[in-house]
C-alpha cells in the first residue's frame, strides 16, 4: 500500500468522524471517490440526511467515478434496507477497484458485499487503516457481533485522584474546553446513566449544550437518553428519565436493544465501581485536570478499597489528548475481543 491509498483512507476516516453522532444505530462511514484525472469526490453516511457514504459520494463523482477508486471505511452494504444496495451503485457507476476498511459484522453483510464486487468484476483490496477503523466503529462492532451495548464510563479526576470534594461537590473540576468534549461524548451515546446520588448531589441535566455536530441535515436529536438508577425527584432536571434499579447486569440487560449502541455511565463513584467490577466497562474516558484539592474527598470509585497490587486491573492505553488545560485519557478493556 503506497502513501496515497493510506491518506485517501485516511479522509475516509476522517469524514466518517464527522457523522459520528447522527447514524446510531447505524454504523458511521467515511467513503472516498479518486477519479482517473485525481478528481477527489468524498461522502458520509447520512451527509445528504438519506444516503449511505457510498452513494453521497458517487453522485458527487457522476460519471467520473467511472473507473476510479473508491475507499470505503466498511464494507459495501449488498441487501435492500432504508436504502438501496451501496454495492449495487459501485458496480452501475462502473468503478475500478474499492479498498475496503473492515468487513461488516452486520448478519446481513458480513463478507456478501465484497463477494459481489469481485464477483462483477471489481478488485478489492481489504484491511487498509483496519486497526484506526475498528477502533472508530468499536461501539458498532460489539453490537453487531454479541447484541450488546459498548460501555463507556467517563471521568473528571484532579491530579490528586478526587471526583468530588469532602461535601460531595464536583463543579468544576475540569475546564471550559474538556466540558465540551464530554458533551460531544453524550452526543455519541445512545444512553447516559448516572446513579440517584450523583443527581441529589449535582441535579445535572445531562443534555448536549457545550458542542454541536459538524453535519446534522434533519436536525436529528443528538442528546442521549437519560437513565438514573435508582429514584430521582420529579422535580430534577434530569426528568423525564428512565428509573431502574437492582443488580448492574440486569439494569444493562433491560436498555440492550437494537437502537443503543453505546451507554456512557457518567457517575458517580459508587456506580462506577459497581461497573468496573462487574467488568462492564468498555472504555474509560479521564479527563485529568491540572488541580490539587489537597485533602480527601471522592475518588474515581467512591471510597477507599481493601485490593493489593496483585489485584491490579490493566487496561491498555488508546490514546491521550489535551483538552484545553486538562487531559484527556482513553483506556480499553484490553481484555475484551470483539
Amino acid at each position: 500500500m503506497s502513501d496515497f491509498h493510506r491518506q485517501q483512507m485516511q479522509e475516509a476516516i476522517s469524514i466518517a468522524q464527522s457523522v459520528r453522532c447522527i447514524t446510531s444505530p447505524n454504523p458511521w462511514v467515511g467513503c472516498v471517490i479518486v477519479s482517473l484525472t485525481g478528481e477527489v469526490f468524498t461522502g458520509a453516511t447520512y451527509e445528504d440526511g438519506i444516503n449511505h457514504a457510498e452513494i453521497v459520494a458517487l453522485a458527487k463523482a457522476g460519471t467520473k467515478a467511472t473507473g476510479a477508486d473508491v475507499y470505503v471505511t466498511l464494507e459495501p452494504c449488498n441487501h435492500r434496507g432504508k436504502t438501496g444496495p451501496c454495492v449495487k451503485a459501485l458496480i452501475d457507476a462502473g468503478v475500478k477497484k474499492v479498498f475496503v476498511g473492515i468487513i461488516d459484522p452486520d448478519k446481513k453483510v458480513s463478507g456478501a458485499g465484497i463477494a459481489e464486487l469481485e464477483n462483477n468484476g471489481i478488485e478489492v483490496e481489504l484491511g487498509l487503516k483496519s486497526g484506526t477503523i475498528s477502533k472508530q466503529l468499536a461501539p458498532y462492532i460489539k453490537h453487531r457481533k454479541l447484541s450488546k451495548p459498548y460501555i463507556v464510563l467517563k471521568m473528571a479526576v484532579t491530579i490528586d485522584g478526587n471526583i468530588a470534594d469532602g461535601r460531595g461537590n464536583s463543579k468544576w473540576i475540569t475546564g471550559y474546553f474538556a466540558r465540551g468534549d464530554s458533551h460531544q461524548l453524550r452526543a455519541q451515546s445512545d444512553v447516559i446513566m448516572v446513579g440517584a446520588n450523583t443527581v441529589r448531589l449535582d441535579n445535572p441535566s445531562l443534555t448536549v449544550r457545550d458542542w454541536k455536530p459538524e453535519i446534522n441535515p434533519n436536525n436529528v436529536d443528538i442528546n442521549p437518553r437519560r437513565v438514573v438508577v435508582g429514584k430521582a425527584s420529579p422535580i430534577s432536571k434530569i426528568q423525564p428519565c428512565l428509573e431502574l434499579s437492582g443488580d448492574i447486569k440486569d439494569i444493562i440487560e433491560q436498555l440492550t436493544d437494537d437502537n443503543t449502541l453505546q451507554i456512557l455511565v457518567e457517575g458517580g463513584g459508587t456506580l462506577a465501581r459497581a461497573f468496573h467490577e462487574a467488568n462492564l466497562i468498555d472504555k474509560y474516558v479521564i479527563y485529568l485536570a491540572p488541580a490539587i484539592l489537597g485533602g480527601v474527598g471522592t475518588n474515581i470509585f467512591g471510597g477507599p478499597t481493601d485490593k493489593v497490587f496483585n489485584d491490579l486491573w490493566r487496561g491498555e492505553i488508546e490514546s491521550i489528548s489535551q483538552i484545553g488545560s486538562d487531559i484527556r485519557i482513553d483506556i480499553v478493556n484490553g481484555h475484551n475481543d470483539y
